[in-house]
């Protein structure tokens, strides 16, 4: 897992080439689109841009795991709470799952590899697709990814801890029995694990499932659906999270969806008022 120093000094590095590259091709444009080289140099400068907004958001979420606005003390009893919710619910049991998958030390491995280095470049793998493929469908999804992650970091300021923490659920931490821990033990707690409240991983699935299902239009499309289930799963198998950590960032994607088509349909039905005014208003002057 990149570490949010990291992900910032690239953040800024891409910034300041994008702050370059349209300098120079503002310099070096004439009249007209740019076309040629200086398109593809604006090009360029607009992947940076973009790219540098995307490890700012990553960064951002990774820093804003030290923080914390209720302290460490109450995010195992709230841990504990959530775990009862889900047998009251009848929810299946994470401890039952994940002792199918114990006995293969191999699948433990690879969901523990897909936990910690899968989700972030996909992700960008997407938002990459869609800038260079579909653009017009881009800032969409890119306000989605932000929207997400900007609400989610705000949820989890008030700490919850995963299951792997909560001794009474039984459940193993695959990561440390394997050496593949993404979290700095020092033998107390990092705060940083205390964010399991919503996945993060989950939502950003869910994010890029919705995006290749909605924009592409090739038939294969629809296998999309299975990287938000797979990941839900790694996230339990691997105790990171709660069934309700991913059901409730499931939940916190589409409200943001719907919130971004209210606002689409507001700004459309401002539009088309502007749009009525202005013939009415020629019309009343001609009259005159």
């Amino acid at each position: 897992m990149l570490p949010w120093q990291y992900a910032l000094a690239a953040s800024c590095g891409l910034f300041i080439a994008a702050a370059a590259i349209r300098a120079a091709t503002r310099a070096g444009r004439t009249s007209g689109p740019a076309t040629g080289p200086s398109g593809s140099w604006a090009l360029l400068g607009d992947m940076a841009w973009e790219s540098s907004l995307l490890f700012v958001l990553y960064g951002l979420w990774q820093f804003a795991g030290s923080f914390t606005v209720m302290g460490t003390s109450g995010a195992l009893p709230r841990a504990r709470w959530l775990w009862d919710s889900e047998r009251v619910l009848y929810m299946p049991s994470e401890t039952d799952l994940q002792r199918l998958i114990l006995p293969h030390p191999l699948l433990v491995q690879a969901c523990n590899y897909y936990y910690d280095v899968l989700h972030f470049p996909l992700l960008g793998a997407c938002l990459i697709w869609l800038y260079t493929r579909h653009r017009t469908d881009y800032p969409r999804i890119r306000t989605t990814v932000a929207l997400f992650t900007g609400v989610s970091l705000l949820i989890q300021l008030i700490t919850v801890a995963p299951p792997r923490l909560l001794a009474s659920t039984g459940m193993v931490d695959t990561a440390v029995q394997y050496g593949q821990s993404v979290y700095a033990w020092s033998g107390g707690f990092d705060a940083d694990e205390f964010s399991a409240m919503p996945s993060v991983h989950v939502g950003w699935a869910l994010i890029v499932a919705i995006a290749v299902i909605t924009v592409s239009r090739n038939r294969w499309r629809w296998l999309a659906a299975a990287y938000p289930v797979l990941t839900l799963l790694v996230v339990v198998v691997t105790a990171n999270h709660f069934w309700l950590d991913g059901i409730a960032a499931g939940l916190l994607v589409v409200l943001v969806l719907v919130v971004q088509r209210a606002a689409r349909g507001l700004r459309s039905g401002k539009s088309s008022e502007g749009a009525q005014v202005n013939p009415v208003r020629g019309e009343m002057y001609v009259r005159s």
